[in-house]
């Protein structure tokens, strides 16, 4: 299969939207990057369409086609007529004289080869008389059956595509032509790569806008009216039934569009429940005009519906129908080589899921997989990774969450925004005597703390850390800290107990206090003893002066 869709892995951010749009679940995940499987995807583009990162693009053939404009040959356009809708009020004279200014030689309508197409398919019914005729238009679709419905084969009606059959005649008439078809769809891209000889080159219609932009071309908007124009119905749900007879005798005419309802009318085929019918099969809603680069850029359904029917006359084109052979299309089964896994294999994986019992498979399809089984085989397959299942996910992190809460010597309470309680641990509970956490799950929490730093730090929205505070009612020291969560809808209470840690600072405390006070008092005790032998020592002094100036005064009058 061509290349034409790949992946932008720094964009890719592991949120598995491809795969729950992903019709045939062709993607593998591999490291939490989305892998497009090349031998099982149809290129529907759904992929493309729904990616929030724009990880998933079309392969730009641009640089191709200028090199095709400077080969000296000519080159032709073959328009898909779903450009009525893309490029508003723009007719095809003008999209013409736009390309040509580009460096095209000529600019057709891809609805030339459409009215080829449809004439054979009410030849088919009339002189071959199939039982069921699928139409062939859609590549996606022929990808479908070829991949995954080989079985209904013998029902795809083995004509080409309208723009390969307008190719063909465009080569046919103008010697040494090359081709470039311009439309809305990604598969094209690979259709002209697996069928060669017929196209040279596909642009999507947001690369033919690029290179307009770029020579600063503006299609002018005029339409000017032709009648013979009914196969420019073809882009839009029931377009083609809309051009055909429809007077094959015994035969119903039904319109299918998206992919899930095509599977859906292939397996009642398969059943053999259908019968003797026409099914004209498009794997985008809306067909054409549904297209992923038209549904990408230009999402407008009716509107787009509208400027179609508005384009399209009420009579076929006057061309000339090619001989049956020349326009004969052969479809071989596409095998991809995905190993089935056992019974066994597959309840393995389903346990390793946690999925134990079949009650336990939620089947909800946030992995992307329409059930838990179908996930499982995806994961033997190596498409998919155990992680992706989110319930799976969410039972792992509550368990590891719950380990740690529950084990935490801390107290642990969560509140929501309006203070009431929604998680509570069993230290918390130890803290302040509960007996259950259903005693106090969605309560207010004033119930058991006071409120009031939580208001605050709701309130500044920043967070409280190792404030220690005593707890009256429960004659408890804690070490308290408040952090606000999930943009401040959410309060993480963590409180450590440090009742015995204040204790044993208090009894610190009060041994340092009684030690002051007894070198307090042995200071005062030493001090009036030194003043006690300072007064003895001053009396005995001036007793001893006394005397001796008595004795001197006495010797003096002797």
């Amino acid at each position: 299969m061509a290349d034409c869709l790949r992946l932008k892995k720094s964009n890719c951010r592991n949120c598995y939207k491809c795969i729950r749009h992903c019709p045939v679940k062709s993607i593998r995940f591999s490291a939490g990057q989305a892998n497009i499987i090349g031998d099982e995807c149809i290129l529907c583009g759904h992929c493309f369409v729904v990616c929030p990162q724009e990880a998933k693009e079309i392969v730009d053939e641009t640089e191709k086609v200028r090199v095709l404009l400077k080969s000296g040959d000519p080159v032709v356009v073959s328009l898909a007529p779903s450009f009525a809708a893309n490029y508003d009020g723009v007719g095809i004279e003008a999209m013409r004289e736009a390309l040509k200014s580009l460096g095209f030689y000529d600019a057709e309508e891809t609805a030339l080869g459409a009215t080829i197409v449809k004439r054979e398919y009410d030849r088919l019914l009339s002189e071959d008389k199939r039982d069921i005729l699928i139409s062939s238009c859609c590549h996606s679709v022929n990808l479908l059956i070829q991949k995954y419905f080989p079985s209904c084969l013998p029902y795809l009606a083995d004509v080409l595509s309208p723009m390969q059959a307008h190719c063909v005649d465009i080569k046919r008439r103008i010697p040494g032509a090359k081709t470039v078809f311009i439309g809305p769809c990604v598969a094209k891209k690979d259709e002209a790569q697996i069928y060669p000889d017929m196209v040279d080159a596909v642009l999507t219609f947001e690369e033919l806008t690029n290179m307009m932009k770029d020579e600063g071309i503006e299609p002018r908007r005029e339409i000017i009216p032709n009648d013979e124009s009914r196969a420019r119905f073809f882009p839009t749900t029931g377009g083609i039934l809309k051009t055909m007879k429809k007077d094959a005798p015994g035969y119903s005419y039904m319109a299918l569009d998206g992919v899930e309802n095509c599977i859906s009318a292939l397996r009642d085929i398969e059943r053999g429940l259908i019968h003797n019918c026409f099914i004209e099969m498009s794997a985008c809603a809306g067909s054409c005009v549904g297209g992923p680069v038209m549904e990408k850029y230009h999402k407008s359904p009716v509107r787009d519906y509208m400027s179609v029917a508005r384009f399209a006359g009420k009579r076929d084109f006057d061309i000339p129908q090619p001989a049956e052979s020349s326009i004969r299309k052969l479809f071989d089964p596409i095998q991809h080589n995905a190993a089935m896994p056992s019974e066994e294999k597959i309840k393995e994986i389903l346990t390793e899921m946690g999925k134990t019992d079949p009650s336990l498979e939620l089947n909800c399809g946030s992995c992307g997989y329409n059930s838990c089984r179908e996930k499982a085989i995806a994961i033997y397959q190596g498409k998919a990774e155990m992680s992706m299942c989110l319930p799976f996910l969410m039972a792992k992190a509550e368990t590891l969450s719950d380990t740690i809460v529950n084990n935490t010597p801390n107290g642990l309470i969560v509140l929501n925004d309006r203070l009431e309680v929604q998680q509570i641990n069993s230290a918390a509970m130890k803290i302040m005597n509960l007996n259950s956490a259903t005693a106090i799950l969605g309560d207010n929490v004033v119930r058991i703390l006071d409120p009031i730093v939580f208001l605050d730090v709701l309130e500044s929205g920043k967070g409280v850390y190792n404030d220690r505070v005593y707890l009256t009612e429960y004659n408890r020291y804690v070490e308290q800290t408040v952090v606000p969560a999930e943009d401040g809808r959410m309060l993480i209470y963590i409180m450590r107990d440090v009742t015995d840690e204040e204790h044993e600072r208090k009894k610190k405390e009060e041994i340092s206090r009684q030690t002051v006070e007894v070198a307090d008092r042995v200071v005062d005790k030493q001090m009036r003893i030194v003043q006690e032998i300072a007064s003895l020592l001053g009396e005995t002094a001036a007793e001893t002066k006394i005397a001796l100036s008595k004795l001197k005064e006495s010797i003096n009058d002797e």
